[in-house]
């Protein structure tokens, strides 16, 4: 299918490994040149230079924390017009909400709402003008199916969700669409350390907790990084201007709800 992406450009943020990597392959893939953002250069300019031997797009690593206005700068000062962008940011560590100080509750707010939400601010705007633009926030199967032990990523993620389901529907008539995915467990390395943790908390060995974790999934199996950036790059494809203001849970069936 063509997407009819060719030579858009895109910022992607979180995208040296993963989902951020596998939604910026696909994109690539699909004729998008790219500025993809993460905190480590090495792995980062790895990344970008596979990416682009790989697609023959021009593929610019930018290595900054995109939770900071000043990396927040960077990435936009190398992509000053994008068409496309990708929020992602690592989701805040598992607790207590007991434990959890005012401080632990902005800097989640921070990374998982207002990030995006500043990103939006600084970009939708030229995306009306030029009559293009695609949005798409990572967050988590969480925002539909919270789970207890990660409540500061349930809040800010659920907020971030609540303020796109009012811009999306004023910036679609301008063919700027704004949704989410939501990810549930895919081959990923935040995936490996939660394992690696219940393994050593509980003795087991690591394979046999991947396995069984895995098995319990309706699929049988985890999702890969490639399978999720395939939905991604067609929801910024010209196919999907009619899609906004969505969450598409990518999960293996997972959730047992009908909606």
């Amino acid at each position: 299918m063509d997407l009819g992406l060719k030579g858009k450009k895109a910022i992607v943020c979180a995208a040296s490994k993963g989902l951020g990597r596998g939604c910026a392959e696909s994109l690539s893939r699909a004729g998008v040149d790219l500025v993809i953002v993460a905190r480590t250069p090495g792995p980062l300019e790895q990344a970008a230079r596979e990416i682009g031997e790989a697609s023959g797009v021009a593929v610019t690593p930018v290595a900054a924390d995109i939770t900071t206005p000043e990396g927040r700068a960077l990435a936009l000062e190398a992509c000053p017009e994008p068409d496309i962008l990708i929020n992602n940011a690592g989701g805040p560590p598992p607790g207590d909400f007991r434990d959890w100080t005012r401080d632990d509750w902005i800097k989640a707010v921070d990374a998982n709402m207002l990030t995006p939400i500043e990103l939006i601010k600084a970009t939708v705007d030229g995306m009306i003008a030029r009559r293009f633009g695609r949005i798409v926030n990572i967050t988590s199967s969480a925002v539909k199916a919270p789970i207890d032990i990660l409540g500061l990523s349930n809040g800010a993620r659920a907020g971030l969700t609540g303020f796109v389901a009012g811009i999306a529907r004023k910036t679609v008539r301008h063919n700027v669409t704004i949704n989410a995915l939501l990810p549930g467990p895919f081959e990923t390395d935040r995936l490996r350390a939660t394992v690696k943790s219940v393994s050593e908390a509980s003795g087991r060995p690591f394979d046999e907790v991947w396995n069984a974790r895995a098995e319990s999934n309706p699929a049988g199996r985890f999702g890969r990084p490639e399978e999720f950036g395939e939905a991604c790059a067609f929801l910024c494809g010209q196919h999907a201007g009619y899609i906004t203001g969505q969450n598409l849970l990518i999960d293996g069936g997972a959730f047992p709800g009908t909606l």
